[in-house]
C-alpha cells in the first residue's frame, strides 16, 4: 500500500479519540495499531491469516496460557534487561542478577522462621538443602528480611495450578534470622515443559523451537529499605540450564552443587540418607529516590 493511505487512515482512526480517554493508552494502543499496520503489508498477510491468528489469540486466552507466551517470545526477559540498563544509568551495579518471575507465583505462602520446610507432600527425589544469607547495600546481613521460595514438584508442577497437591506445597516466606540467614528443605526440582498440545506449544512448535525450562527455585527478596530482588537460580548440569525456553538462566544464578553423604553430616540434617547442598547468598540494592520501580504489578492467582 502507499504510505500515504496507510498514515491517512491512521489519522482518521485517531480523530474518533477524545480527550476524555487515557492519553498513555491512546499513545500505545495507536503505536501498535500502525506497526502492525505496516507489518501486515510488508509481509502481505493475508485475511485468512489474520482472522486464523485471531482465533489462535482468543485461544491463548482461554488456555490462560498469556504468561507462558509472554517468557517464550523473550518479552519478560526483555523487560529484564530494560531495567538492568534504567538501573546501571543511575549507578546501581552489582548484586544479586534478577530474572524473571514467571506467571506462576502466588501470594500468602506460610510465614516461618529462619528455615522452611517446603515438601508437605510426599513425593520422590533427591534431598536439597539450600542455605545462606540476605545482604544488605553495604555488605551487612540484613536480619528479618523476606524470602519468597517456590518451585515445581517431581512432575513440573505447581501447587494451586495442580489439583493434585495441597496448597502452598513447595512454596514458604522465609524471614530471616538475626544473622541474615535462610535455610530451607526441599525436594530437588525438575526441568519440565508448556503443556502439551497447549497454545504455548503450539506457537514454539510454529517457530521450530522447544517449550522446556530447565529446573529452578524462584525467588522474591524484599527487606526494608531496600529494593526487592525478583531472581530464581537454576540447578548445574540440567541439560536445558542454558537452553531455557524462557531466556531466564543468567550468569551469577548457577550455584554449585553438593552432594553430602558423610555420617555426621547427616546426623547434624537429621536424615538416613545423602543429599544435596546449595549454598547461595542474596545481595541487595538500597532504595533511592530517582530509581525505576522494582516491583511489578501483575495479576496473581487469588488463594
Amino acid at each position: 500500500m502507499n504510505q500515504q493511505t496507510i498514515d491517512a487512515l491512521i489519522r482518521k482512526i485517531e480523530a474518533t479519540e477524545s480527550s476524555a480517554g487515557n492519553p498513555r493508552i491512546q499513545a500505545v494502543v495507536n503505536r501498535i495499531v500502525r506497526d502492525l499496520f505496516v507489518t501486515i503489508d510488508d509481509l502481505d498477510i493475508q485475511p485468512n491469516e489474520f482472522w486464523s491468528a485471531i482465533a489462535y489469540l482468543t485461544d491463548v486466552g482461554r488456555n490462560g496460557e498469556w504468561g507462558l507466551i509472554a517468557a517464550g517470545l523473550g518479552f519478560e526477559h526483555f523487560l529484564d534487561l530494560r531495567l538492568d540498563e534504567a538501573e546501571a544509568r543511575e549507578g546501581v551495579s552489582g548484586g544479586t542478577p534478577r530474572t524473571i518471575e514467571g506467571p506462576l507465583y502466588v501470594p500468602g505462602a506460610p510465614v516461618t522462621s529462619g528455615s522452611a520446610r517446603l515438601d508437605q507432600d510426599p513425593q520422590p527425589g533427591e534431598l536439597l538443602f539450600m542455605q545462606g544469607q540476605v545482604r544488605g547495600a553495604d555488605g551487612q546481613p540484613l536480619a528479618n528480611a523476606i524470602v519468597e521460595v517456590w518451585h515445581a514438584n517431581h512432575l513440573g508442577a505447581y501447587s494451586f495450578f495442580d489439583s493434585t497437591q495441597s496448597p502452598f506445597n513447595l512454596r514458604r516466606t522465609i524471614r530471616t534470622d538475626a544473622d541474615g540467614r535462610y535455610r530451607l528443605r526441599t525436594k530437588m526440582p525438575v526441568g519440565y515443559s508448556v503443556p502439551a498440545g497447549g497454545s504455548a506449544d503450539t506457537l514454539l512448535a510454529w517457530l521450530g523451537r522447544h517449550g522446556t525450562r530447565p529446573a529452578h527455585i524462584h525467588f522474591f527478596v524484599t527487606a526494608p529499605g531496600h529494593r526487592k530482588l525478583t531472581t530464581q537460580i537454576n540447578i548445574e548440569g540440567d541439560p536445558y540450564l542454558w537452553d531455557d525456553f524462557a531466556f531466564a538462566t543468567r550468569e551469577g544464578l548457577v550455584p554449585p552443587m553438593t552432594r553430602v553423604d558423610d555420617p555426621a553430616a547427616l546426623r547434624a540434617r537429621e536424615v538416613d540418607t545423602a543429599f544435596y547442598s546449595i549454598d547461595f547468598d542474596f545481595d541487595l540494592h538500597a532504595e533511592r529516590a530517582g530509581l525505576p520501580p522494582d516491583a511489578v504489578e501483575r495479576a496473581h492467582l487469588a488463594v
